[in-house]
């Protein structure tokens, strides 16, 4: 009903049962349509022309309006009844995405100096502007950074003002060779993404990590510290899922040579995580990871929604008017003999 009253009309009804009453009124109605209480002869006997014809008797206009109180009195009852049924206008409001929790781990560790990916640039200077890229093309998600090298730094929490963000963005900056902080903590800095993200209510909540070595804070002669593999396993218990980039050709060598990097560890993570695991060895290779990731990591639609307005006050008013109508008119033009 409300579909076909919307159609016609563009107003939905709360509580259609209301109208129920309706037929109430029209009954009132027809009862109300009595005889007159004093009958007099037929007006053919009172009246007839020059050749005997019988002529009806002229109405006077109170008698031409007698049905009017009545009228009003009906539509009266059928608004006020409308109105009990509670009409409202339905207006669908903008759809909005479900956006996303992400926090972009981003590897800090001296080795990110190095320009093999682009002559001239860093690795981290192309990471940073990726990295920009992909929070410009995702203004529906909360997003977050952590910083790694021996510790993760949670630079940001997810925020969906990316204004700051990106300031915090720009001004990350590698550590110190061979300085304390001058390693690569994989796994501690996935296990704190995990655990920044665990309080989040979205339905998605994603970490990128973005790194140029291997682990080496996570020994055999470390128990203490977090592997990549206790990094994975908390991180299905948190319903985090992880995409892992490997940037650069390896990892160079005292000699000068470069060395390839063993990826199985963060490959796992993706995999066991339902990431996804990609290697970069060049500066656009790594824009078009980030580009791919974004395609992955869609954000949803959420269900479409509505604000109602109410509409039954001009019925409300209305029925009061018409029956105070149809109380004048009875009062004046239904008036009878007693």
């Amino acid at each position: 009903m409300n579909h076909w009253l919307e159609s016609w009309t563009g107003l939905v009804l709360a509580s259609p049962w209301a109208l129920l009453l309706a037929p109430v009124a029209l009954v009132a109605a027809l009862l109300g349509a009595r005889a007159p209480a004093v009958r007099f002869a037929p007006a053919e006997l009172l009246r007839r022309d020059s050749r005997g014809r019988p002529t009806p008797l002229p109405r006077s206009w109170r008698q031409r309006l007698r049905f009017l109180p009545r009228t009003l009195l009906t539509l009266a009852a059928l608004s006020l009844t409308f109105a009990l049924a509670w009409p409202q206008e339905r207006r669908a409001l903008p759809l909005q995405r479900q956006g996303l929790d992400v926090l972009l781990c981003i590897d800090v560790s001296s080795s990110t100096t190095a320009d093999d990916l682009e002559p001239g640039r860093s690795r981290l200077e192309i990471t940073r502007a990726a990295a920009r890229d992909f929070i410009e093309r995702r203004p529906d998600d909360r997003i977050g950074l952590v910083t790694f090298a021996r510790y993760p730094d949670l630079v940001c929490p997810p925020t969906a003002d990316h204004g700051s963000l990106q300031t915090m963005l720009a001004a990350i900056r590698h550590v110190t060779a061979d300085g304390d902080e001058d390693a690569t903590g994989i796994g501690t800095a996935v296990a704190r993404c995990a655990l920044a993200l665990r309080k989040s209510t979205s339905t998605s909540r994603v970490v990128v990590l973005l790194t140029d070595g291997e682990e080496n804070v996570a020994r055999a002669d470390r128990p203490e510290e977090i592997t990549e593999a206790k990094a994975a396993t908390l991180c299905q218990e948190l319903g985090v899922r992880v995409y892992t980039i490997v940037a650069g050709i390896g990892r160079q060598a005292p000699d000068g040579r470069w060395l390839e990097l063993d990826n199985g560890p963060v490959r796992a993570i993706a995999e066991r995580t339902g990431g996804a695991f990609f290697t970069a060895r060049d500066g656009r290779a790594v824009a078009r990871v980030y580009e791919r990731i974004d395609e992955l990591e869609r954000s949803a639609f959420a269900e479409p929604r509505y604000a109602y307005i109410d509409r039954f006050l001009p019925f409300v008013l209305a029925g009061l008017g018409l029956w105070a109508l149809g109380l004048l008119g009875a009062a004046t033009l239904s008036e009878g003999l007693p």
